[in-house]
């Protein structure tokens, strides 16, 4: 039996602009989550930067100015925010981004001969193989 609803303009616009408002308020959230990150930044761990990359990604998914914006920041700093990229994806991997910027940050910070991270993968995979 067909609908007895008649399609009319109205309902698209009533529909654009819930879905303006809708996105305007996850962006607005976005902002406010990014800003508890920066709060709780200073705190003990690393709490402040997985909040804040959340709040990015919230206002990325939402607003196209900041997509546009990140796609500027992204082509003239590609190595900075890398590990930000790839938190973006619908599937991130998590533990493979924190491997590797272990591995950044240990060769920033400690000399060759005080570098462990890759002597411990090194040892879990000969077990696995052993196994």
């Amino acid at each position: 039996m067909p609908s007895l609803r008649v399609h009319r303009a109205t309902d698209d616009l009533a529909r654009e602009v819930a879905a303006r408002i809708k996105r305007g308020g996850l962006v607005l959230l976005g902002f406010a989550i990014i800003g508890f990150g920066i709060l709780i930044a200073p705190l003990p761990g690393p709490g402040g930067i997985p909040v804040i990359v959340v709040g990015l990604m919230v206002v990325l998914r939402n607003s196209f100015k900041a997509r546009r914006q990140f796609a500027r920041l992204n082509r003239a700093y590609p190595k900075t925010l890398y590990p930000i990229r790839r938190l973006l994806r619908r599937e991130p991997e998590v533990v493979s981004l924190f491997y590797l910027q272990t591995l950044r940050v240990e060769r920033l910070l400690l000399p060759k001969r005080m570098r462990w991270v890759k002597a411990l993968r090194r040892r879990f995979r000969r077990r696995a193989v052993a196994a």
